[in-house]
């Protein structure tokens, strides 16, 4: 049960999305949903609510709030993580989407192909960043941080 079952972005005061960060955010949650692991660390001073989780992510006064709960919406954690070490990835990872969507409008696929895989490795060092600032609150893999780390870059668009 450790696993993330409801997520939640807290997107209030943020402009609209593009029709492409929309359906970015849209393909993250239902891949999140169908397949994750969300492991809360083992507590001395506490004992660890068993998952599943429900999991809020928003950006507040300049960080990452992590808002988690249980089914039964019992608080089960919550964290802050600085937005700094995920400013320069998320950049990075805009300007190359960018230039995706506008290769996919003109370019031959061979084109496309390489600006897709640079868009991989700067989505797996954002993955990787994640993880990294995890460390200790949460234990993700490498494909659930690629998806949070894919809503994270939708809460980055506004904030």
């Amino acid at each position: 049960m450790t696993r993330i079952v409801h997520i939640a972005l807290d997107d209030s005061g943020l402009p609209p999305p593009s029709p492409e960060i929309e359906q970015e955010r849209r393909v993250a949650i239902f891949d999140l949903l169908e397949n994750n692991t969300f492991v809360l660390p083992v507590r001395p001073d506490r004992p660890t609510p068993p998952g599943p989780y429900r999991l809020e992510l928003s950006i507040r006064e300049r960080r990452l709030v992590f808002d988690i709960t249980d089914e039964e919406l019992g608080q089960a954690g919550a964290f802050h993580l600085s937005l700094g070490p995920f400013r320069q990835v998320v950049k990075d990872y805009f300007q190359i989407c960018e230039s995706y969507f506008d290769a996919v409008k003109t370019m031959p696929p061979s084109q496309i192909e390489t600006i897709d895989m640079a868009r991989r490795g700067i989505h797996n060092e954002g993955a990787r960043v994640l993880q990294e600032r995890l460390d200790g609150k949460a234990e993700v893999d490498i494909d659930t941080a690629r998806r949070l780390f894919t809503l994270i870059c939708v809460l980055h668009f506004g904030g």
